[in-house]
């Protein structure tokens, strides 16, 4: 469960990033917003092109192919030949959050219009290198026929980039909306706007302004509100898993700002309060500007906080160079904490006196005093100036694949574990993967941008990279190797008594790299090469001498065998397609509460990892 991974505001030219951590109250939000899928209650009218089903699955070879299997959860809509119609929501929305999967038949079109009027474009984009707005997590173009033939279309947002998945594979979108405004007599004052699009885990969208209504919205007339649309007279497409935040209450305000501010003085023990303050007034706002020191200072602040509505509330404190700590009602709603801190508090209706207390200590950071507060059906607003600062003053150091590209580093994977002897290979066809020299396995890929090297190279460093685009994780490392007494064997976490060493790798003519391990007395070659389109990686192990009774693990987690030698792996995450393994016949298997899939290994292996 997720709130905002990270929600942008924009002052001028200058950007303020606030992460947010998703707090208890925030998940029971969330929850509260789920629309259920039992049945099509929630929408309004749907046309017979729409269904809720358990299960749904296209076929990654043909085109607009989607089968389901009946039952509840997944709202599924198969348009056929004639009379498919869009599907529209009950409720309508203002500003609002929206988070989902869906998935996506092969060649299939669809789109997610935000009240009516603006589309987040749905494609099967996989495999696409450069994007457009008509691609998969684009914002549609605007449209006027009275245009120049190949004019017509304008002002389209294409995303950042690709990070697409395979038809039949679930992908997770979640889509922040910032409604027009309007004046008292209805005259627009500022645009929609899309505040972020996140797809597969990459931010696609950024802060984008909407000028006007999309092509093929329900009306040209922009308004506060209007209903969530899905498109549903193109191609077949599923959803689940779908929550809808509405952002229409009022947020908190301050009122009766006074402050004090102080030369020296720490906040733990209050010795400020022996010190004659250097200044004090009233303010009209939060803002470290009050201070004309630049360090060595301490600034209070007192005041009310207006609520409107019950709940439970999240604030987040930004206090770089210093400590700092935020108190209503003389509870810590954010205890004290260096450089930023957050918290949470319940509050009734009302106003509440407040204290807050900066006390910066740090001399080459900046002052900037930064406050938010998100609560139920507020979303995320700062109530401080805009002289905030996001705590990080380090540019990433980026790292590009313009071509095959070799990095070896630290990887951090899902769980706490860290690969120590990771092998990271780019390619120009935005396919990425790391593979890890202690187990002889890949652990994860990617699709997208190479690596961020940020925190191996940034001052001292501590040797790791990340996975710059759309991650797919690929389980715990385990040796991929391993010999059996039978197939319901289980299989062991390290190299232990396989005479495991790993003889590094050598390159082609075009820099691909294929890895050399000895297991068993044998040596092997591990080769991958990136498929057609950055669509997958096709996987070559070869052994030069058979040895009695191994098996090669390909996957762990949910297994759904789907016929041909494809398997959906981890609830349709991703697919692993066995190309030709020699006859062997590979094994589902139950191990330790997962799954795993197997099979028998001789002197050759192909298969496939698509995603």
């Amino acid at each position: 469960m997720h709130c905002f991974n990270q929600s942008p505001k924009l002052f001028g030219k200058k950007r303020f990033w606030i992460a947010c951590v998703c707090l208890l109250g925030c998940q029971q939000l969330k929850a509260q917003n789920a629309v259920s899928l039992n049945d099509l209650s929630f929408f309004d009218n749907p046309s017979s092109n729409w269904k809720v089903a358990a299960n749904a699955q296209a076929d990654i070879t043909q085109d607009e192919v989607l089968t389901t299997k009946d039952g509840s959860g997944i709202l599924v809509n198969l348009p056929g030949k004639k009379g498919a119609k869009d599907l529209f929501t009950k409720t309508v929305y203002g500003d609002a959050d929206l988070e989902l999967d869906y998935m996506m038949a092969k060649a299939s079109n669809s789109g997610i219009y935000l009240q009516g009027r603006y589309e987040i474009q749905l494609l099967d984009s996989w495999g696409t290198v450069n994007p457009k707005s008509g691609d998969n997590g684009g914002i549609y173009e605007r449209w006027d026929d009275s245009k120049p033939d190949g004019q017509q279309g304008y002002d389209g947002h294409a995303p950042r980039q690709n990070a697409s998945r395979a038809p039949g594979l679930w992908q997770h979108m979640k889509i922040s909306f910032q409604a027009p405004r309007f004046d008292a007599n209805g005259q627009k004052i500022s645009n929609a706007k899309v505040l972020y699009v996140w797809l597969n885990g990459v931010l696609i969208q950024d802060n984008v302004e909407l000028a006007g209504p999309t092509r093929g919205a329900f009306d040209s007339k922009e308004a506060a509100t209007g209903p969530l649309r899905l498109q549903g007279d193109h191609g077949p497409v599923a959803f689940r898993n779908i929550r809808i935040t509405s952002y229409d209450k009022p947020h908190p305000a301050l009122s009766n700002l006074k402050y004090w501010v102080y030369k020296g003085g720490e906040i733990a023990g209050d010795s400020y309060k022996k010190l004659k303050p250097e200044s004090e007034g009233t303010s009209p706002v939060l803002s470290s500007n009050q201070s004309k020191l630049n360090n060595d200072f301490l600034i209070r602040y007192t005041g009310n906080i207006q609520i409107k509505e019950a709940g439970e509330y999240a604030f987040k404190l930004s206090v770089p160079g210093g400590k700092g700590v935020f108190r209503i009602n003389g509870s810590d709603a954010v205890a004290l904490a260096e450089n930023r801190g957050e918290g949470k508090i319940q509050l009734q209706p009302g106003d509440h006196p407040f204290e807050l207390l900066y006390s910066k200590t740090v001399d080459w950071a900046k002052p900037a005093l930064g406050l938010t507060v998100a609560g139920p059906g507020v979303r995320e607003y700062l109530l401080s100036d805009a002289n905030v600062s996001n705590n990080d003053p380090v540019d990433p150091i980026l790292i590009n694949a313009t071509s095959n590209t070799i990095l070896r580093s630290f990887s951090d994977l899902p769980g706490g574990i860290r690969v120590t002897h990771g092998v990271n290979v780019g390619s120009s066809e935005q396919l990425h993967y790391t593979y890890d020299l202690d187990k002889g396995m890949i652990v994860e890929i990617w699709r997208g941008g190479f690596l961020d090297a940020t925190p191996m190279w940034h001052d001292r460093g501590d040797g790791s990279s990340r996975p710059s685009g759309s991650v797919q994780y690929l389980g715990k490392p385990v040796p991929a190797i391993e010999k059996l007494s039978d197939a319901s064997a289980a299989w062991a976490l390290d190299t232990a008594g396989t005479g495991y060493r790993p003889k590094g790798y050598v390159l082609n003519a075009d820099d691909v790299p294929a890895f050399k391990y000895i297991v068993y007395g044998s040596p092997v070659t591990d080769a991958s090469s990136v498929m057609d389109k950055g669509q997958g990686i096709h996987r070559e192990i070869t052994l030069a001498n058979a040895v009695d009774g191994l098996f090669y693990h390909l996957a762990s987690g949910n297994i759904e065998a789907l016929g041909n030698g494809l398997y959906a792996i981890d609830d349709k995450s991703y697919y692993i397609r066995i190309d030709d393994a020699a006859g062997a016949k590979a094994v589902v298997r139950d191990a330790g509460g997962k799954q795993e899939l197997i099979i028998p290994i001789q002197k050759k292996l192909t298969y496939s990892i698509i995603f």
